[in-house]
């Protein structure tokens, strides 16, 4: 499952999607909006994206991990449009028949989404509004 939505994420339905019989783990991330940054209060965030290829380049993130840990299940939502402090911005879940893939495979899966998909993050804080990079450190060698 990749989805880009304006609707609240239903966390279960992700958890389910990727769940399997074969699975000794389901790990699931999830990244809500948080109430401050940089020493400001966040009034709400904009997420836009560029739809098809942001789905295009999350496929390609999750056909590398799935070359690097056994992954059985996988899932990416994100949300676009307005989202206020304490919402669910996204969702990834991976499944594996261990808990260290699944672990490693998720955090990679990730850190790589925010490096490389377009999806670009505004806050709305009580002063003024800010254009965030989203490029995390992504320099762990994921091996």
């Amino acid at each position: 499952m990749i989805k880009i939505t304006e609707k609240p994420i239903d966390i279960q339905k992700v958890t389910d999607t990727v769940s399997s019989l074969s699975a000794g783990a389901v790990n699931v991330f999830i990244g809500t909006v948080r109430n401050n940054a940089n020493g400001k209060n966040v009034v709400w965030l904009e997420y836009e994206a560029y739809e098809s290829m942001a789905v295009s380049e999350i496929r390609k993130i999750i056909d590398d991990a799935s070359q690097r840990w056994p992954i059985l299940g996988s899932a990416v939502v994100h949300r676009v449009g307005t989202l206020k402090p304490g919402e669910t911005s996204v969702v990834v879940a991976v499944s594996s028949p261990h808990r260290k893939e699944s672990f490693d495979a998720c955090q990679y899966i990730i850190d790589t989404v925010k490096a490389k998909v377009p999806i670009w993050k505004k806050e709305h804080f009580e002063d003024g509004e800010e254009w965030v990079s989203a490029q995390p450190n992504v320099s762990k060698n994921y091996n």
